[in-house]
């Protein structure tokens, strides 16, 4: 099972390669959002904002998030490591509900680029 350490240092790699990104993937990730990732085997939350091109983690809280964040992000530890090691296929650990997304639609339209 993944620790708390390995998905925020999974996040922050996740934040680098969008930093990185050019053409579609650049623009999916321009937008100004707050984020939440809930890793449900470990019942913890991370908190922040998508903006510039990044992910800001700016918290980690036990639980679910106590507010809704306009991107949600729900899965395991070994499922986010997995997804950002380019080892699980996001589109296929979504559709199976390995992973859960929830965003309004602008949000999710913007974000399919992604995938």
């Amino acid at each position: 099972m993944a620790t708390i350490d390995e998905c925020r240092a999974a996040l922050e790699k996740l934040s680098d390669t969008m930093a990185g990104a050019d053409g579609q993937v650049r623009e999916a990730t321009a937008l100004d959002r707050s984020v939440s990732c809930h890793i449900t085997d470990l019942d913890v939350t991370f908190v922040g904002r998508m903006r510039d091109g990044r992910i800001e983690v700016h918290d980690t809280l036990q639980g679910p998030p106590a507010e809704k964040a306009q991107i949600r992000l729900a899965m395991t530890g070994d499922d986010l490591v997995a997804l950002v090691n380019g080892e699980l296929n996001f589109a296929k650990a979504w559709g199976s509900g390995r992973v859960k997304l929830e965003a309004g639609f602008r949000d999710l339209f913007q974000l399919r680029k992604l995938l």
